[in-house]
């Protein structure tokens, strides 16, 4: 099988637990313990090859991937240490707002330091690479640097996969030059294989389903990442707080109004490292207004959680890619992404994906 050849934005956590997880399924071609699609398409995990690699970190910039991966401040779950030479150096992006001021204060194990260097020409490196899909991990709130990438992606016919919270592949504008160009584009702001979000929203229906009223909920989620970290500036969450709050918004029959409703980060604890906590309430009304409540506490390790879904969208955008499709993948970005262009339910968000594989 012709390898997917994959350039990425941000080496942060996400992209580690990617790689990592790449090699994991490598490793033993059998194993389908955590995927969603261990085919999909007639592509297996193995077939993704990282070819460009783009951060502004000092101890990742200039670096071999392979050991970029593990440079602080990266802190996640270790799944396979013995991530081979890519022959991939990670180049030198443009760092426009991907830094918040306050991360400056933390220590540099926990922090982004950024490097004294000027960008590389990014179009030009992803020409040079062959690169044909790019996934954007740059941190919440990173407005200017996740329009540069997709602009660096229009530029060079590269599919784009948006991961965060941004809003570009439901954004009409940028939705519509996609398609124009014949480019596939995957967004936005890729959901957790079983995460708050996908949890909460669920939850959401089967309320709705039951005929149990909603009244109010909240969803609070602590960490211990950069992405934490940077989201301590509540100025960068606008975006982020939009994307969780409709993904569950858009199960109900009748949205919460916004008093009654609160889903977001709620603070930043260091010794969590990658592991993420969330706080679920929800209260309602049964049969006959009779009050009720359901409280839930998850755990879970948040990039390796995110790299199974963006394994799947990666392999769905070359699927695109060679069927000549561009614009907007409707099913796969409504059922991997919180904020798609156009929400459906995942059931019905999962047949549309099985159909695009297919082919039907």
């Amino acid at each position: 099988m012709t390898p997917i050849k994959i350039a990425i934005a941000g080496i942060g956590n996400c992209a580690s637990s990617l790689l990592q997880g790449i090699e994991y399924y490598r490793n033993d071609p059998s194993e389908d313990l955590g995927l969603m699609h261990r085919d999909l398409g007639g592509f297996g995990p193995e077939d993704i090859r990282v070819v460009a690699a783009f951060d502004i970190d000092v101890r990742k910039v200039d670096r071999p991937l392979h050991e970029a991966i593990f440079a602080p401040p990266n802190s996640t779950k270790t799944i396979w240490k013995d991530v081979p030479n890519l022959g991939v150096t990670v180049k030198m992006g443009p760092v426009l707002d991907g830094v918040a001021d306050h991360m400056k204060e933390y220590h540099p194990d926990r922090t982004f330091v950024p490097a004294e260097a000027d960008p590389v020409d990014v179009e030009a490196a992803l020409r040079e690479s062959g690169a044909e899909i790019l996934l954007n991990y740059m941190p919440v709130g990173s407005e200017e640097a996740a329009r540069f990438y997709a602009e660096a992606a229009l530029a060079t016919g590269v599919s784009f996969i948006n991961c965060m919270p941004v809003f570009i592949v439901s954004e009409s504008g940028f939705a519509k030059r996609f398609a124009d160009a014949g480019i596939p584009v995957v967004g936005d702001d890729v959901k957790a294989q079983l995460g708050a979000t996908i949890l909460h929203r669920t939850l959401a229906k089967l309320f709705a389903d039951r005929g149990v009223k909603i009244k109010r909920t909240y969803q609070l989620n602590t960490g211990g990442n950069t992405d934490f970290l940077n989201m301590l500036e509540r100025s960068r969450l606008h975006s982020k707080k939009i994307s969780k709050t409709s993904a569950v918004q858009s199960q109900l029959d009748q949205p919460l109004e916004a008093d009654n409703i609160h889903i977001g980060p709620s603070d930043y604890v260091p010794w969590q490292n990658d592991n993420k906590v969330a706080f679920i309430r929800m209260e309602g009304r049964l049969f006959g207004d009779v009050p009720m409540n359901l409280e839930m506490r998850l755990s879970v390790e948040d990039s390796p959680n995110s790299a199974g879904v963006a394994i799947d969208s990666i392999r769905c955008a070359k699927l695109a890619l060679d069927r000549g499709h561009g614009g907007v993948l409707e099913g796969p970005s409504a059922y991997f992404c919180k904020h798609p262009p156009r929400q459906y339910t995942d059931d019905v968000a999962f047949q549309m994906v099985e159909e695009f594989i297919s082919g039907s």
